[in-house]
């Protein structure tokens, strides 16, 4: 199988293959840059791979939650890509890919990862995320965005992953008490995780139609007014 993906929801910004079960992937942090670098990003790994885009078998992009520019950025991407290619998308969680990315990197060491991003106006979005017998990122319950005092959680013991805990370190600490065994902060979503996910997605038919492959905000308020910042 091979799968183009697109990742734009955060400060990074990535594009990666998925190639028969091997990825190859574009990665760079550069916010406010988006725009301007994951086309290139996309033209240089289909040159590198030697393929057309008739010879893809389907588009995976991050459908959010992040930053609304972020999301918008690939979510235009890829309707241009499918609908020039006439091919079908797999959306891909942002919060899955994080944690996808950190079970591919811990091995066996950690099953559940208690995903937190930063969402900006006191809030984070939040999900927790259990490994399957495949290696396979499975949400447990919802993904939300919430005040960190405020969320809840399944009775599991995991890591605490992403930029969320970062930002409210000893209020998730003290929410989850002594359940988290291992805190990385740094954590951004990856294409190279959203393709990997997309793959398996398009082999549990969850591909769809350009026209149904929609962006994922969780929040409805884009933006504080001036005042209120």
């Amino acid at each position: 199988m091979k799968l183009l993906a697109v990742e734009t929801a955060t400060e990074a910004c990535s594009a990666a293959l998925y190639l028969d079960g091997e990825v190859i992937e574009r990665y760079q942090v550069s916010p406010r840059e988006h725009a301007q670098l994951i086309l290139p990003m996309i033209d240089g790994l289909m040159a590198e791979a030697g393929l057309k885009l008739s010879e893809l078998d389907a588009l995976a992009f991050g459908r959010g939650p992040g930053s609304f520019t972020g999301v918008r950025i690939a979510t235009g991407v890829i309707h241009g890509i499918a609908l020039g290619g006439e091919l079908a998308v797999v959306p891909v969680s942002t919060l899955a890919a994080v944690a996808q990315d950190f079970f591919a990197r811990q091995g066996e060491g950690f099953d559940t990862a208690f995903t937190a991003m930063d969402a900006r106006m006191g809030e984070i979005y939040f999900a927790v995320y259990r490994r399957d017998a495949s290696g396979f990122a499975v949400l447990l319950g919802e993904e939300k965005v919430t005040p960190a005092d405020l969320i809840t959680f399944p009775d599991l013991s995991g890591a605490g992953i992403g930029t969320g805990w970062g930002v409210y370190h000893d209020v998730l600490l003290q929410r989850l008490g002594g359940r988290v065994g291992l805190i990385e902060t740094d954590n951004l979503p990856r294409a190279g995780a959203i393709a990997r996910l997309g793959a398996r997605g398009f082999e549990l038919g969850l591909a769809v139609d350009v026209e149904a492959a929609q962006p994922v905000y969780l929040r409805n308020k884009v933006a504080k007014k001036e005042s209120e910042r």
